[in-house]
């Protein structure tokens, strides 16, 4: 079988990612057709050897698109999915849009692959956030041996994360200081280059932000709502590549070495756990690999049954554009898409 699959945003590092992923794990397509703003008209994009050109969304009749993967943020996401999959195809949306709404699956297909039946007639499954991803890949393992009480994280967040202009936004900074130019800032509230900045999204009433605030409900809904999460979510001047610093406490007693063979076996877990020099991985070696890395496991003296451990991801790949595909390809292993069976009736 191969089917017909849009990608709106396909334009942004995200859309890129997904065209990319799309093309190296041989998803079976008749035709992929990128889809962005009426500026990005015609703009060149990559499927494996591919170019493309990309076309309007505003123009484009979905009817006989069997998956539509969306990059394109929540406004876009807002207006289109629910018309998107009215004429027929399934949504995986990368925005925050759905994420929380009941009859939308998040899904992390290493962690919830069976959510994935709870989709509605809306056609909508939603794409966690970047940093969840990423962490419960992690978490899930343990939580299955150990159950989970609370979780603890500060993040390291790449500025890819935020886009292209953020991108552009470091390097110009960092230039800038070597040649004594002014610091310029438009995409983020403070000086990037060579500075980390405690703010990621908007702030809300209790103090949080609401990066920090997606972090706890999404897990809880991934993986376990009885699961007490709180983070603290900082962006960092790296490029790519997400890193966590996480501390786990669990209900019942887990050794680090346990943990180690526990993430070893477990899918989408890459285990680099050394306790010397370069044992450890950082966002520098992550950038264009598939997996969740995974070190520093360490018992956590001070509390009972605790463990710390530090795990870094690609976001663009499994923080969105993988996860997305991984999606794709669990509805395609299920029979629910392109024509094989319709999202709520049993297969």
């Amino acid at each position: 079988m191969s089917l017909k699959v849009a990608v709106v945003g396909a334009t942004g590092n995200v859309g890129r990612e997904m065209l990319n992923i799309l093309a190296e794990r041989e998803f079976p397509v008749r035709e992929v057709v990128p889809l962005a703003s009426s500026r990005s008209l015609g703009k060149e994009v990559s499927y494996g050897d591919r170019t493309l050109k990309t076309r309007v969304l505003d123009n484009f009749d979905f009817t006989g698109t069997d998956l539509v993967l969306m990059a394109a943020g929540g406004d876009v996401a807002a207006q289109w999915a629910p018309r998107i999959g009215a004429q027929g195809a399934i949504v995986i949306d990368n925005s925050s849009k759905f994420r929380m709404e009941p009859d939308v699956p998040l899904i992390v297909p290493e962690v919830n692959a069976e959510a994935v039946r709870k989709m509605g007639p809306r056609r909508i499954i939603a794409n966690p956030n970047c940093s969840t991803a990423q962490l419960v890949v992690a978490l899930k393992p343990l939580h299955d041996r150990a159950r989970i009480k609370r979780v603890v994280v500060a993040t390291y967040q790449s500025v890819s994360g935020k886009g292209h202009a953020a991108m552009d936004e470091l390097w110009a900074q960092t230039r800038g200081i070597f040649v004594a130019d002014p610091v310029e800032k438009s995409v983020f509230t403070k000086q990037i280059a060579f500075n980390v900045i405690p703010h990621i999204d908007v702030f809300l009433k209790d103090g949080s932000t609401k990066e920090e605030w997606k972090m706890r409900v999404e897990t809880q809904k991934i993986l376990d709502p009885k699961i007490a999460l709180t983070a603290t979510c900082v962006r960092v001047p790296v490029f790519v590549g997400h890193s966590e610093a996480v501390n786990v406490e669990f209900e019942e007693p887990i050794s680090d070495d346990e943990a180690r063979d526990i993430l070893r076996e477990a899918p989408g877990c890459l285990v680099v756990d050394k306790r010397e020099d370069e044992g450890y991985v950082t966002p520098v070696e992550c950038v264009g690999d598939f997996a969740t890395y995974i070190s520093r496991i360490r018992v956590d003296p001070t509390v009972e049954h605790g463990l710390d451990m530090w795990i870094v991801s690609d976001n663009l790949r499994k923080g969105a554009a993988l996860n997305a595909v991984q999606i794709a390809e669990l509805l395609l292993n299920r029979g629910m898409v392109g024509g094989q069976g319709l999202p709520g009736k049993a297969h």
